[in-house]
């Protein structure tokens, strides 16, 4: 048996497609591309096939983790170019490398997710700085989100490791777009979202885009 790591991407034109359509994409790109995939034990097998952090719904991405158990050895290399041209336009593999078969799950291993996010706003860029900084210097932020008719109460400051503005641009007679990064904190005591972050800055819109830039995994820690 082997266990291959990729890191791949979700475009625009497949942003809005949930969690289990995008594994079942994979799974059907594998089995068309003839990759020799492992399966599970018991009464429903299912193909082995693992992702580190589920993207949201509407949020694309260029730094997507996943790993893939085959039941026989084949080089990393020749599952990306059997599989390429299986995949549906938006999908793209970046890179596949060989991890060892005992070792952690990926959830397990990340620490943090880091966006690159675009909203209106009527602040100015200090404005926005200060915005920011203040967040920043919070220390505690309670919050609450409903999940199937169930409140959760939480820290969403817990959840936030850094706030940087990238950049604003005006256009003609529109509002500024400000570009915001964030490094969340991803894992089993909770995962940032940026959508509930730009609403904790006091932007009244929800954002325009948001794009995952990076996973970050505990070994990668300094």
């Amino acid at each position: 048996m082997q266990r291959l790591r990729l890191s791949f991407g979700r475009g625009e034109e497949v942003k809005f497609i949930s969690h289990l359509d995008v594994l079942r994409f994979w799974e059907r790109a594998f089995r068309r591309a003839k990759v020799p995939l492992a399966y599970s034990q018991g009464f429903t097998p299912h193909p082995r096939i693992s992702v580190a952090a589920p993207l949201p719904v509407g949020v694309s991405s260029e730094a997507e983790l996943m790993d893939v158990w085959l039941r026989c050895w084949m080089p990393p290399q020749s599952l990306i170019m059997m599989t390429k041209n299986q995949l549906p336009l938006g999908f793209d593999i970046f890179d596949v490398w060989e991890v060892g078969l005992n070792i952690p799950s990926l959830q397990s291993c990340l620490a943090f997710a880091e966006y690159r996010v675009a909203v209106g706003s009527s602040k100015t860029e200090q404005e926005v700085q200060a915005s920011l900084h203040s967040l920043l210097q919070t220390r505690e932020l309670p919050w609450h989100h409903f999940r199937e008719d169930k409140m959760k109460l939480y820290d969403l400051r817990a959840l936030i490791d850094d706030l940087w503005l990238m950049g604003c641009r005006s256009e003609p007679g529109e509002e500024y777009i400000c570009v915001l990064g964030m490094r969340l904190r991803c894992g089993a005591k909770g995962s940032g979202r940026p959508e509930q972050v730009i609403a904790a800055l006091g932007f009244p819109q929800r954002p325009q885009f948001i794009h995952r830039t990076k996973l970050i995994l505990k070994e990668m820690l300094p």
